[in-house]
């Protein structure tokens, strides 16, 4: 992955700015419409657990070339307390927040090559991707 950019993740201003420059790689990539809702939203989502869970993290941007493929490289990563059971937090409707429990799993729905790495204590990385076909 060539990182195009890193976005430290702290407030509700940082998950937009982390919005905002993804939208604009994906865009640059040649993603349509509604490959850039998905891209953003996943972006969102992302984000918004590092400031819900950890407090703060990263969120970094990148783009990867595969043979006749590109795409885009979104990695999320934070030194909070990690996932106790990331396949039960993969399961649509849990959540520890009280919310939809829609986050991960909707992730893993938006984009492509999810990959979950989390110790408890320690933190959390999520890196997911999406192909210009």
């Amino acid at each position: 992955m060539t990182t195009a950019v890193t976005i430290e993740i702290r407030s509700d201003a940082d998950i937009v700015e982390a919005r905002q420059q993804g939208r604009a790689l994906a865009a640059q990539l040649g993603f349509t419409l509604v490959e850039l809702t998905m891209i953003v939203t996943a972006i969102s989502e992302l984000a918004r657990n590092i400031v819900l869970y950890a407090g703060k993290g990263q969120i970094s941007l990148g783009i990867e070339r595969n043979h006749h493929m590109t795409g885009i490289v979104v990695v999320a990563s934070d030194e909070g307390p990690g996932i106790r059971d990331i396949k039960l937090a993969m399961q649509d409707g849990y959540s520890t927040s009280g919310g939809l429990g829609l986050g991960l799993p909707g992730i893993q729905r938006l984009m492509e090559d999810c990959r979950i790495e989390s110790t408890v204590g320690h933190g959390t990385t999520i890196t997911v991707k999406r192909w210009k076909r």
